[in-house]
């Protein structure tokens, strides 16, 4: 089996080895209004993810990403300039999935509740989630979103996009002996050179308009197909995590208000 690659960016110089979305192209900009960059600081390192906007209050990534503080970027096409389009908003909660399996790298899924709510523009607007649990055939044609590296000298600071088609689980379960077909999905073909790679985690697999993955890992060679978290599998978590903590969050009202709303 080869080796797993955690799709996760550290911040590093310039001319530190870190990869890219490999075989794809810049986005056409603002293309893609819901996706996030994501600032992730923990004890003695700071990293970088991707994610994407599914409500204004709630970010959506994979698990790994998880940081004792993170900070979001919506509406952003170049991260290294403050462009008027880009919020910057503080998470309030990291909530990761209570199955999440880090040796395994199962049920690779957090929501992250923003502190604020983001506003809603041309820029800035979530991406629907499945409304079921019907799996996607094999041969469909998604996109993949993120930022990274391009090469060992070159940083990107523009957002990349790839379409990818999804694979029969029985090519990621030859490669990779954690694969799990219930609440994983395999994405990419071995014989392109099209593929997520590093800094791409907790991105959004996008397909007909519907977040239907997170990007989550792959081989260290970047050569696909890479393992993305199966979104329908944790409808029900979503769904019950976002209203537990919304209703957590919300501000008190009087039974003085309550009787003349």
């Amino acid at each position: 089996m080869q080796q797993l690659l955690l799709l996760v960016a550290f911040l590093l110089p310039a001319g530190a080895e870190a990869g890219k979305i490999i075989g794809g192209q810049e986005a056409r900009p603002h293309s893609r209004p819901y996706m996030a960059y994501l600032l992730i600081q923990s004890p003695g390192r700071r990293s970088t993810c991707g994610g994407f906007l599914v409500r204004e209050d709630f970010v959506m990534t994979a698990a790994h990403c998880w940081g004792s503080t993170i900070n979001v970027i919506l509406g952003a096409h170049n991260i290294r300039q403050q462009e008027r389009t880009q919020q910057r908003i503080s998470v309030l909660r990291a909530i990761r999935h209570p199955g999440y399996n880090q040796q395994r790298l199962l049920n690779d899924i957090m929501l992250l509740q923003l502190e604020n709510r983001a506003r809603r523009n041309q820029f800035v607007r979530p991406v629907a989630l499945p409304q079921s649990q019907i799996r996607l055939s094999p041969g469909s044609l998604c996109t993949v979103a993120g930022w990274g590296l391009v090469s060992q000298q070159r940083r990107t600071d523009t957002l990349q996009d790839v379409q990818l088609r999804v694979q029969r689980d029985q090519e990621c379960s030859r490669r990779f002996n954690t694969f799990n077909g219930q609440t994983q999905i395999c994405v990419g073909n071995q014989r392109e050179r099209k593929s997520a790679f590093l800094g791409d985690s907790g991105g959004p697999m996008v397909c007909n308009n519907v977040a239907q993955g997170i990007v989550s890992y792959g081989s260290r060679s970047g050569t696909p197909p890479g393992v993305y978290t199966r979104v329908s599998s944790f409808l029900s978590w979503i769904n019950s995590t976002m209203r537990r903590f919304t209703q957590q969050h919300s501000p008190p009202v009087s039974m003085a208000q309550k009787a003349t709303t």
